[in-house]
């Protein structure tokens, strides 16, 4: 018997998705992006990895400032920062067309409150990300200057991987210490394992594949994601 996923209690904290651009066809990521806009995302997710802090390389400022210019000014960019001394590219990111800045504490080597408060100084919202295995309490020092808390599902560095349902926990604690705080949920995830993370209390969802499959109804999965935090998280009738 599959383990029953832990219930959060209903909260008001608006849904939103956001696909993971990483998983789009890169070489035509503009009209990528306006097509999961246009069939109802909140937001692009952006992952910005150094080959240091995760053994990848993806992009950085010059394509996000490209696709600044291709989607216009009003579409929220979620700049995940997969990188070493996250506060050398506040400003950087800042000036490509940035929203929010989602640093990983692991990187912050003890800096976390300095790192939060230049991305704050930068008109930036403010995000904070945990691997799996970091606990909530790393982030104590600075959870009551970010706007979103970042709970990865996979091991951050690539895509494709397998949900952590034993993420969950993780979740449901920080919904219950900080009520309303934006809380996101990055790896795996699709229609078939977003209620977890829903009734957990996640209501921001990065979908990178489950959304640019090919061949996919983008908007209706987009709709599926969005239901399930609704109905599960926000306490919406089904």
């Amino acid at each position: 018997m599959a383990e029953e996923s832990p219930q959060c209690a209903h909260h008001n904290c608006l849904c939103k998705i956001g696909p993971s651009m990483l998983a789009s066809d890169l070489a035509d990521m503009g009209a990528e992006a306006k097509a999961v806009i246009a069939g109802g995302a909140d937001y692009l997710h952006l992952d910005v990895m150094d080959g240091h802090f995760v053994p990848n390389i993806s992009w950085g400022p010059p394509v996000i400032e490209s696709l600044r210019k291709s989607v216009g000014e009003e579409v929220f960019f979620d700049c995940h920062m997969m990188v070493s001394d996250p506060i050398r590219w506040v400003e950087p990111i800042k000036a490509s067309g940035g929203t929010q800045y989602t640093f990983h504490i692991e990187a912050a080597d003890g800096k976390e409150v300095e790192v939060a408060k230049a991305i704050a100084d930068a008109k930036m919202k403010v995000g904070v990300a945990l691997k799996p295995g970091t606990p909530i309490s790393a982030i104590a020092s600075v959870a009551a200057l970010v706007d979103m808390v970042l709970v990865m599902t996979v091991e951050p560095g690539f895509g494709g991987q397998k949900f952590m349902p034993n993420m969950m926990p993780k979740v449901l604690q920080l919904r219950t210490e900080y009520p309303m705080m934006d809380i996101e949920v990055d790896g795996g995830l699709g229609p078939a394992t977003v209620d977890a993370a829903a009734k957990a209390g996640a209501n921001m969802i990065v979908a990178g594949s489950s959304v640019f499959k090919p061949g996919s109804d983008r908007s209706e999965t987009i709709r599926v994601l969005r239901r399930s935090v609704e109905v599960h998280g926000n306490g919406k009738a089904d």
